[in-house]
């Protein structure tokens, strides 16, 4: 067997992962597990170098519907892939709508993108957490529940071996933390030959989250009482959910406005997915108060009225897309309020090298509205959660390979790792 890590080996954006069970042979069951979009500087690998051609991949697992993980895999279908694409039920209720918005900034017509559209629909299929299922020759997996955004998952996947044990890899996709709104928390790891686990914040600690909101509070109070507007870069998908369900549990006296068309959607189908929620979001909706609705919460969907919006006057508070800022309608938004002190940046998601939002907060970029960076909102686990994580399965895994991260985050997570001990580690 051999995997190859074609994206997000040595940086966080772009994940892809390549599983042969016999490389170069015809009878090998070969698995992608994501295919992502980088951001920023981090590379990507084309697809006529990959190790084997994409009408010869049998799976394409999808660890949960951020753009850096199923980004590309429209290309990968105009490239032959026609196998199966297997998540959980509701990614692949996200998938669409998040590749469809993706494609509409690319040079495809509209008749192209319906195509694709249906291929993807055609090709992908949802499963049950928890469940096992079996592939090809004996391949089994189970989708377990990260704790990322809805939907996400960590794959175990079981090889078997007539001469040996069956061998266990799991792929971590991206790990979320404990205590966070709408999500229950990650489950937790089964033992594994081989763990291939991320490690965006590998090297730091986030803020404790159990008084985030009271922060987050005093943090606008301060921010808008200058009667500026502050600005939240947000992912349209995850983020944008649970900026909103914080701002209910606030309740500012100030317009919130969602300026993302894509955002708007996504909300839409979290609350059809009520199933998916946490007991504490559930407790809310059945009391009558929806998590992602409140008085003085006004959506824009429309291309005139964002236009409009670009010239309100504050105090406001403005939830627009992309989150790393390299697109979208937050660049409009930046572009016109960047330069009065009045005004505000809250980062509240990870930012890749290169990108326009690391440069603010790097200071590359000058500008007089106040920036602030709460790592209390990140989606994805710290050094210790991840520590916790591994060391809760009921035997170290004989191999760990760190992906999904910088330099230092993978050095210093090895280094954690390493003080629990009974594992190969490679960053």
């Amino acid at each position: 067997m051999k995997i190859s890590h074609l994206g997000a080996k040595d940086c966080v954006t772009g994940s892809c992962h390549l599983v042969e069970t016999e490389p170069g042979s015809s009878d090998s069951v070969n698995i992608l597990v994501d295919c992502g979009t980088a951001a920023g500087d981090d590379p990507v690998l084309p697809f006529d170098q990959f190790p084997v051609p994409p009408d010869k991949i049998d799976y394409l697992f999808l660890t949960h519907a951020h753009i850096d993980h199923i980004g590309r895999v429209p290309e990968l279908i105009d490239a032959g892939f026609r196998g199966e694409i297997i998540c959980t039920h509701a990614t692949k209720a996200l998938l669409l709508p998040m590749l469809r918005d993706a494609m509409s900034f690319s040079a495809r017509t509209d008749k192209d993108i319906q195509r694709l559209e249906t291929l993807l629909d055609e090709l992908s299929w949802g499963f049950e957490l928890s469940e096992t299922f079996t592939l090809k020759k004996g391949i089994t997996f189970k989708l377990s529940n990260a704790g990322h955004i809805l939907g996400s998952c960590f794959i175990l996947i079981t090889f078997p071996d007539a001469n040996a044990k069956d061998y266990r890899v799991i792929f971590s996709g991206d790990l979320g933390c404990t205590d966070t709104p709408i999500l229950p928390d990650p489950d937790l790891p089964e033992s594994c030959d081989l763990l291939i686990l991320e490690s965006t914040y590998g090297d730091r600690l986030h803020p404790s989250r159990k008084g985030r909101t009271e922060a987050l509070q005093k943090l606008l109070q301060k921010a808008l009482a200058d009667k500026g507007i502050v600005y939240f870069p947000a992912f349209a998908l995850g983020r944008t959910q649970e900026l909103l369900y914080e701002l209910d549990r606030i309740g500012l006296n100030v317009p919130v406005f969602v300026d993302s068309p894509l955002g708007l959607e996504i909300t839409k189908i979290y609350s059809s997915l009520e199933e998916f929620w946490d007991k504490e979001a559930k407790n809310l909706k059945a009391t009558g108060n929806h998590p992602f609705d409140f008085k003085g919460l006004y959506a824009v969907q429309k291309y005139q009225d964002h236009q409009k919006l670009l010239d309100i006057n504050g105090p406001a508070i403005i939830i627009a897309g992309s989150g790393m800022c390299t697109g979208g309608r937050i660049v409009d938004h930046l572009k016109h309020g960047l330069e009065d002190p009045r005004n505000d940046i809250f980062f509240v998601g990870y930012q890749a090298k290169g990108t326009p939002g690391r440069k603010m907060i790097e200071k590359k970029i000058p500008v007089k509205a106040g920036i602030h960076t709460l790592t209390a909102y990140s989606a994805h686990a710290d050094q210790q959660m991840l520590v916790d994580w591994v060391h809760a399965m009921p035997e170290p895994p004989k191999e760990i390979r760190l992906v999904h991260g910088e330099d230092k985050a993978r050095q210093a997570l090895a280094m954690a790792l390493n003080r629990i001990g009974g594992a190969g580690l490679n960053t």
